[in-house]
């Protein structure tokens, strides 16, 4: 499950798995009352700009030639 996923099925009951260790049903819900308060205020606080970014292939890219002025002619005395 992705965050996004994760954010869209906010009806369904938090999971934690524990690997090792035996902790006690304090220690689970300090952890998840820590990592709760935590993701709030990150949430809280995280903004994305408005302004449309730039790709990479844009700021790479040389700029396009401008046309051949054949009004000069082809050398400095012509004409």
């Amino acid at each position: 499950m992705s965050w996004g996923d994760a954010a869209a099925a906010d009806d369904e009951p938090l999971r934690i798995e524990v690997v090792r260790g035996d902790p006690t049903d304090e220690e689970l819900a300090a952890l998840i009352a820590v990592v709760s308060e935590e993701y709030a205020s990150q949430e809280a606080t995280a903004t994305a700009s408005d302004l449309p970014t730039r790709s990479a292939w844009h700021l790479s890219a040389r700029n396009l030639r401008v046309p051949l002025r054949r009004d000069l002619g082809w050398g400095r005395y012509g004409g």
